[in-house]
């Protein structure tokens, strides 16, 4: 019997029996997982793989499981999170041969920016001296600002990298903290020092903090600084104000290169003063030498339900703004 047109059959090469239970995943979690996101059947014998579903959507599979079988010779281990990487990616344009070869080396890990809006994100910090990323959480706008930082500093591009932050929080307060105001912003800079240690590993980062090469500093510690020669990540801009962001800005001098980063969905400040990020954006849209990258819920790299969370979210304030206001005359 012929095969159906939604059915395809093909073998994966060369043959190796590890790299294929690696692929597969255990209880073919993997595949199964690959199902549910596109809406086909996978079968599996051995090297030969057989899709069924719609047209397109089977060779998008065949193409993912061809990519994920060639990254088996370089992964130690696919996992479940590797997956859901090329599977977002699945769904954006076809990249150009320039946006694949976009790759971030650091000390400890070869960083591929994953998708588009990623990859765009990566060449515009690399082509201009003041870069804003702006989306919902987990769309990997810090983590590839610290990589790049980080791949600057070794390559001796820039000589230290300081990583800022406003000292507001969602709905808490910092005064019950103990030691000054640097160690009371201390755990909000976490998600900062994780990637800086698995880019340069704990031993190195800690010497490069105790040499103030590595520099971790409140917002309000950059007021009367130039800051020459150096990479500047300013996290949760958000929560700026229109005058904090303007003094940040003005402090960036010869040689250096800032990237801010922040989600105007989620500002902390109090209802009456308006988000630094949000008046930057608008003011200097389009200025020369200024990159401004925008991050979407379909660039979300964490779970899957991440995404889907978000995009409630953005239903829901959509649907609130349309609602007419008490008094508004139809």
């Amino acid at each position: 019997m012929n095969a159906q047109p939604d059915s395809l059959h093909f073998d994966l090469e060369p043959v190796d029996a590890r790299r294929f239970a690696d692929l597969c995943g255990q209880f073919n979690e993997h595949l199964k997982q690959i199902e549910n996101r596109l809406g086909i059947r996978i079968s599996s014998r051995g090297q030969s793989f057989s899709l069924s579903g719609d047209e397109q959507l089977v060779q998008t599979g065949r193409n993912l499981l061809e990519q994920l079988y060639a990254e088996t010779t370089e992964l130690n281990h696919i996992t479940p999170d590797v997956v859901h990487l090329l599977l977002q990616e699945a769904g954006m344009e076809q990249q150009s041969e320039d946006n694949q070869s976009v790759v971030i080396h650091t000390r400890k890990a070869l960083i591929r920016p994953r998708g588009k809006n990623q990859q765009q994100y990566v060449k515009t910090i690399i082509s201009n001296d003041i870069n804003f990323g702006i989306g919902p959480a987990g769309t990997g706008k810090t983590y590839l600002a610290v990589a790049c930082a980080v791949q600057a500093l070794e390559q001796e591009e820039v000589q230290r990298i300081l990583l800022v932050r406003p000292a507001v929080e969602a709905g808490e307060k910092l005064g019950f903290l103990p030691g000054d105001l640097s160690q009371k912003i201390d755990p909000y800079l976490r998600p900062l020092y994780d990637a800086l240690y698995e880019m340069l590993g704990f031993d190195r980062v800690t010497r490069l903090i105790e040499k103030n090469i590595i520099e971790v500093a409140p917002l309000a510690y950059m007021r009367g600084r130039t800051l020459t020669n150096a990479y500047i990540i300013l996290d949760e801009s958000q929560n700026t104000t229109m005058e904090q962001m303007k003094m940040f800005l003005t402090r960036i001098g010869f040689g250096s290169t800032a990237v801010i980063t922040g989600d105007i969905t989620q500002v902390d400040l109090p209802r009456n003063i308006r988000s630094g990020l949000r008046h930057a954006m608008e003011v200097l849209e389009g200025i020369p030498g200024i990159g401004m990258t925008h991050f979407s819920s379909r660039d979300v790299v964490r779970h899957p339900l991440v995404q889907r969370i978000v995009e409630a979210y953005d239903r829901h304030e959509q649907s609130i703004s349309a609602e007419p206001k008490p008094g508004a005359k139809n």
